[in-house]
């Protein structure tokens, strides 16, 4: 039988998507990202790429999943909450603050990066929305409200109907700048004090998924991201990630998405 699968085109995965037959790729328009929501909500995928936050609170809630210890993405996300105006981290309390769903993986560690860095009261800002959730379950907090149908973030954020926002990249206008200081040095002085990454995307395999078959696919991610160099900034394996995920799962459950912490193991069980 044949895997229907989800796996963005990385270089670490370049290989995987043309090693075998074995697998039926779902198509998907633009970033991997916009296909979250078959994962979690239509189950339509037997081995599927999964932002960290997306699977956690996914598990929370019930969907049948489980990690592979393999990283597609991760990156310090220091740099991208930005605006146009001249507002430290503290100043966003009572401002608002655009993010494409609340509970995104880059939203979600960068509240956390304002409130343990910066001691920012998360609820004093009003954080403005642009869809909902992956997992349909998931209800946002109280001072979350939705943009108007059709707005578009980059746009309201530079006509100031928004004071700040969170980008899934670095923007190029020169009116933008970054709301965390030297957000390169942030980064790394975060990355020492937690002895952690900040994962973005992991692969994920449906629980209707043998060990053998997963064992398969994940010897498989590994040939395929030795094919690329083997970058040491996506680690594979429990271990190699077992501090990223804790962390990962402390950022998840100190605002309230998930209802405790999980341990790692659970994520792979």
């Amino acid at each position: 039988m044949k895997l229907t699968t989800l796996i963005g085109d990385y270089p670490v995965t370049k290989q995987f998507r043309t090693l075998t037959d074995r697998f039926e790729f779902g198509q998907y328009q633009g970033s991997v990202a916009t296909a979250f929501k078959r994962v979690v909500r239509n189950l339509e995928f037997d081995v599927a790429e999964m932002a960290i936050m997306t699977f956690l609170v996914a598990k929370a809630f019930g969907k049948p999943y489980r990690l592979l210890p393999f990283v597609v993405m991760a990156r310090y996300q220091h740099p991208y909450l930005v605006t146009n105006k001249s507002l430290s981290p503290k100043e966003l309390e009572g401002k608002r603050v655009g993010v494409r769903s609340y509970s995104v993986t880059t939203g979600a560690w960068i509240r956390g990066i304002l409130a343990e860095d910066y001691s920012v009261d998360l609820s004093r800002i009003e954080w403005v929305t642009f869809e909902e959730a992956h997992v349909a379950e998931f209800r946002d907090p109280p001072n979350v409200q939705r943009a108007p149908a059709g707005k578009d973030i980059n746009a309201m954020l530079l006509a100031g109907e928004i004071d700040a926002a969170i980008l899934g990249a670095v923007p190029t206008d020169p009116k933008l700048k970054p709301v965390i200081p030297d957000p390169e040095a942030a980064a790394k002085t975060w990355g020492e004090r937690h002895g952690a990454i900040q994962l973005n995307h992991l692969v994920g395999v449906k629980n209707t998924v043998s060990k053998a078959t997963a064992d398969e696919v994940y010897a498989l991610l590994l040939d395929s991201k030795k094919a690329a160099g083997s970058p040491a900034t996506l680690p594979h394996g429990l271990e190699a990630n077992r501090r990223n995920l804790e962390v990962a799962i402390d950022c998840a459950y100190k605002q309230k998405m998930i209802p405790r912490r999980f341990t790692v193991e659970e994520l792979f069980e």
